[in-house]
C-alpha cells in the first residue's frame, strides 16, 4: 500500500479510530497475489473494507456503470475522481462533459500531460482539474467517488507495483493491468474518503479544499443510506459487468481471459452483497443483521449436517436475505413461467443465472410450516430446507435486535441482560413451532441458543464469497419442483 496514498490514509484513519491494525497489510505487496486480500474487521455500525484485486477491464465496466447511474438518476452529486495520467482522462473527457450537466461539482485529479488541460470539459464552471505532481502517490491510484443525499458510490484502488506483478511484469494488454482496493455504496465511507481527499487536494489549492469541505458538509449521509436508487444502480452494474464479460469472450488478445471473466463474475455477486450491506446500514435498529443471520445459519446448517453445496447456498442467501422483504399485497406477486413465484426483491437476483437457487431460498423464507405462508403456500418438507432455516433464523435475530433497540429507546432503559432478549425471542419462535416453523428446526435452534449461553462462538462469515458449484449448478436448480402461488395470499 503506497505511503501517502488516499487508500493508505483511509486505512490509517480507521486504524486510529478502531484502535486496531488487524486486517491491514503490514507491507507493500502482502497477499496481493490472491483475488481477495486481507479484510478489515467489522466494527459495530461500520462497513468493513472488503479488499480485492481487480483487472482494469473490470474497473472500466464498474466505473462506467456508477457514472452512468448519475445521468440516469439525476442526483446532482459531488464527484471526485483520479485518473493516474492525463491521457487516461482524455479517453473519458467527453463522458465527463455529460456528467457535468448533472453533477453539482466534479474534481478530476491526474498527472498532467497529453493535453489534460486542453480539453473543453476542464473549462466547465463546475469542473476543477488538479495537476498531481510526479511523486504524488495518488497518481498511482484509481478513484471514483460519488456523493449526494440520494446516491453514493465509490471505487478506491491503486495499481500493483512492479514487484507485486511478479516475474512476468505488467501485462502487454492495458485492460489486464491489476489494481488493489475496494468499492462500496456506503455513504458514510464515501464521505469520509472525500474528506481525506479534500485534505490531500489542499496541498495544491486551499480554496478547492475549502469548497469541497463546504459542499460535503451539506450532504446528508443518513438520507443517502436510505435511498431506493441503489437497487437500480446494482442492476446497471451487473449489466455493464456482463457486457465486459462478453467483450472478453469476443477478444483473442487477452492473455488471462479466464481470470478476467471470473473477476467480472465475482463483482456481479459483490454488487448484490453491497446492496444488502446498505440495507443493513439503513436500519439503525439492526445494522448487523446479514452478518449475524449468516453466522447463525452456518451453525444451524452444521447441526443439520447439510452437504457443502447446500451450506454454501444457505450462507449466501443469509447475506442477501434483506434484499427481498415480504410482499404481502396480492398484486405484488410475480411468476416466471414454470419457475417459483418470486416477490420483486428476490426477482432482481434472477438477473444472474448463478443466483436462481438463492432467489428461490430468499423468496420462500416467508412460507409457513402449516401451508398458510407466502408466496406459494408451501407446507412442511415441501418448503426447501434452506428457506425454512433462513426464515426461522432471520425472524429470531430480528426479534432479538428489535427488543434490544426498543429497550434502549426508553427514557429509563431497563437493566435487562442481553440473554433475556435472546430468551424472549426464542420463546416467540417456540410458540409458533408446528404452525409457522418446522418443529425440528426450532429444537435445533434451542440447542444453539443454549450453546451460545454457555460460550459457544459463532463462525465468522466473510462478505467476499466465491461462486462455487453448489450455487451455480443449473442441474441442481432445475431439479427443484415447481409451485403455483396462492390465489388469495394470507397476510400475517
Amino acid at each position: 500500500m503506497l505511503a501517502g496514498s488516499i487508500l493508505q490514509k483511509l486505512m490509517q484513519e480507521r486504524r486510529s479510530t478502531d484502535g486496531s491494525d488487524r486486517g491491514i497489510p503490514a507491507k507493500t505487496g502482502e497477499n496481493l497475489s490472491q483475488e481477495s486480500g486481507p479484510q478489515e474487521p467489522q466494527t459495530s455500525g461500520r462497513t468493513p473494507l472488503n479488499f480485492g484485486v481487480y483487472y482494469k477491464n473490470t474497473l472500466v465496466a464498474l466505473c462506467h456503470a456508477l457514472e452512468d447511474a448519475v445521468l440516469a438518476t439525476k442526483t446532482s452529486p459531488l464527484m471526485v475522481t483520479a485518473f493516474q495520467k492525463g491521457k487516461w482522462y482524455l479517453q473519458e473527457a467527453d463522458r465527463y462533459a455529460d456528467l457535468a450537466d448533472t453533477a453539482d461539482k466534479i474534481v478530476i485529479l491526474a498527472a498532467p500531460g497529453a493535453g489534460f488541460r486542453e480539453h473543453p470539459t476542464g473549462d466547465r464552471d463546475n469542473v476543477e482539474l488538479v495537476d498531481l505532481s510526479v511523486d504524488d502517490p495518488v497518481s498511482e491510484e484509481w478513484h471514483l467517488m460519488i456523493m449526494s443525499s440520494r446516491y453514493s458510490a465509490m471505487v478506491l484502488c491503486q495499481e500493483l507495483t512492479e514487484d507485486e506483478y511478479g516475474p512476468e511484469g505488467k501485462p502487454e494488454n492495458d485492460l489486464e493491468r491489476k489494481f488493489y482496493g475496494f468499492w462500496t455504496f456506503d455513504p458514510a465511507l464515501v464521505k469520509e474518503t472525500i474528506a481525506i481527499t479534500a485534505d490531500h487536494v489542499g496541498r495544491y489549492s486551499t480554496q478547492l479544499k475549502a469548497d469541497l469541505e463546504e459542499r460535503l458538509a451539506d450532504i446528508d449521509t443518513q438520507a443517502a443510506s436510505k435511498t431506493g436508487e441503489v437497487g437500480n444502480v446494482v442492476m446497471r452494474v451487473v449489466d455493464y459487468l456482463k457486457g465486459g464479460d462478453r467483450q472478453v469472450e469476443a477478444t483473442e488478445t487477452f492473455k488471462f481471459a479466464g481470470a478476467l471473466s471470473q473477476n467480472l463474475v465475482s463483482n456481479e455477486l459483490q454488487a448484490y452483497l453491497r446492496m444488502a450491506q446498505l440495507a443493513d446500514l439503513a436500519d439503525i435498529t439492526n445494522p448487523l443483521a446479514a452478518a449475524e443471520v449468516a453466522s447463525l445459519c452456518e451453525m444451524m446448517g452444521q447441526f443439520l449436517d447439510l452437504p457443502v453445496w447446500q451450506m454454501q447456498r444457505l450462507r449466501l442467501a443469509s447475506l442477501l436475505h434483506r434484499i427481498a422483504p415480504a410482499q404481502l399485497e396480492s398484486g405484488a406477486m410475480d411468476s416466471e413461467g414454470d419457475s417459483c413465484p418470486l416477490n420483486p426483491g428476490a426477482q432482481t437476483l434472477r438477473v444472474l443465472p448463478r443466483l436462481r437457487a438463492i432467489a428461490q431460498i430468499i423468496a420462500h423464507q416467508h412460507e409457513w410450516w402449516n401451508g398458510t405462508g407466502q408466496p406459494a403456500g408451501l407446507a412442511g418438507d415441501n418448503i426447501p430446507v434452506e428457506a425454512r432455516t433462513l426464515g426461522l433464523v432471520a425472524a429470531f435475530q430480528h426479534a432479538v435486535a428489535h427488543r434490544r433497540h426498543k429497550d434502549e429507546q426508553r427514557a429509563s432503559p431497563s437493566a435487562k441482560n442481553e440473554w433475556q432478549y435472546v430468551a424472549d425471542a426464542f420463546a416467540d419462535c417456540k410458540a409458533q413451532s408446528g404452525e409457522r416453523w418446522d418443529p425440528k428446526l426450532v429444537e435445533i435452534l434451542s440447542f444453539l441458543v443454549s450453546g451460545l449461553q454457555q460460550g459457544l462462538s459463532l463462525p465468522s462469515i466473510p462478505l467476499k464469497m466465491t461462486l462455487s458449484t453448489g450455487i451455480i449448478d443449473s442441474d441442481v436448480v432445475d431439479s427443484w419442483p415447481t409451485y403455483q402461488p396462492l390465489e388469495t395470499p394470507t397476510s400475517k
